[in-house]
């Protein structure tokens, strides 16, 4: 599985190097998207930009199941279980600090899909609100 994801993210880079290959969205469609709290986009139906997609129409059957395979683990473990860890750290820090204020960035892959940190959060009985870009905190 290993050999076949860097083979399929090497496949990837040189098509897209080559220019037979485009991100379906674009930095400026990320950042609009991001400002204006839209992360759920149909631009966004990966979940991740940092997670390959390894899965591809024109590859035979057996592939196919290895690059679902490999798919799901990467979900799972870069995003899903990143996410309720990092989740869990905010919470952490907020209860061993009440009288603190505190600031956290993130990738806007962290809050792209269904198992966001904000999910993590809102578990947890947290309230988040979104602030859009210029809106003064």
């Amino acid at each position: 599985q290993v050999v076949f994801a860097l083979n399929q993210t090497l496949l990837q880079q040189e098509s897209l190097r080559a220019g037979s290959f485009q991100i379906p969205y674009t930095t400026e469609d990320l950042i609009k998207h991001y400002n204006c709290g839209d992360l759920s986009s149909i631009i966004f139906n990966h979940d991740t930009s940092q997670v390959p997609n390894f899965i591809n129409a024109t590859l035979p059957a057996h592939e196919r199941i290895t690059a679902q395979e490999i798919d799901s683990y990467f979900r799972q473990e870069l995003i899903y279980k990143r996410n309720e860890r990092m989740g869990r750290r905010v919470k952490d820090l907020l209860e061993e600090h009440p009288d603190k204020s505190f600031f956290f960035a993130f990738g806007a892959g962290h809050f792209m899909g269904n198992t966001t940190v904000i999910d993590v959060l809102r578990r947890e009985g947290y309230e988040v609100e979104h602030t859009p870009a210029g809106q003064a905190i």
